[in-house]
């Protein structure tokens, strides 16, 4: 599945962007799970003033506790890790605790970004 996405990704970089955005009919969409710079690139290019980057990223040690054993080949590849260094991001939300949290960041964080007018290209 990897080298399926690898190879329509060589072809065409926003080939999954625009899969991801071909049925929007929202004013404010959220593009989960985003893995390469090069779909990041694609919303820059695309929607300079309307794209945010949010980060939501767990420790080690709690992504041990909920069951993650890091693989060789898999969890230092490119489409686990590709974001880890090189982005600016808008804001970064810790996912440590319990639902709790995440509804606090939620509803203080990502609802204001939601509600910002557009940057200025």
């Amino acid at each position: 599945m990897i080298q399926w996405g690898e190879k329509q990704r060589e072809k065409d970089p926003g080939f999954f962007c625009l899969v991801a955005i071909k049925a929007a009919q929202q004013p404010i969409w959220i593009v989960s799970d985003t893995r390469h710079l090069s779909d990041l690139q694609w919303f820059w290019r695309e929607y300079p003033s309307q794209s945010r980057r949010v980060r939501v990223e767990a420790s080690e040690e709690t992504r041990r506790e909920r069951g993650w054993e890091f693989t060789t080949g898999i969890d230092d590849a490119e489409s686990e890790c590709g974001l880890d260094q090189g982005v600016d991001f808008d804001w970064i939300m810790k996912n440590e605790g319990d639902g709790s949290q995440l509804e606090e960041q939620l509803a203080t964080g990502l609802l204001s970004i939601a509600k910002e007018k557009p940057k200025e290209d």
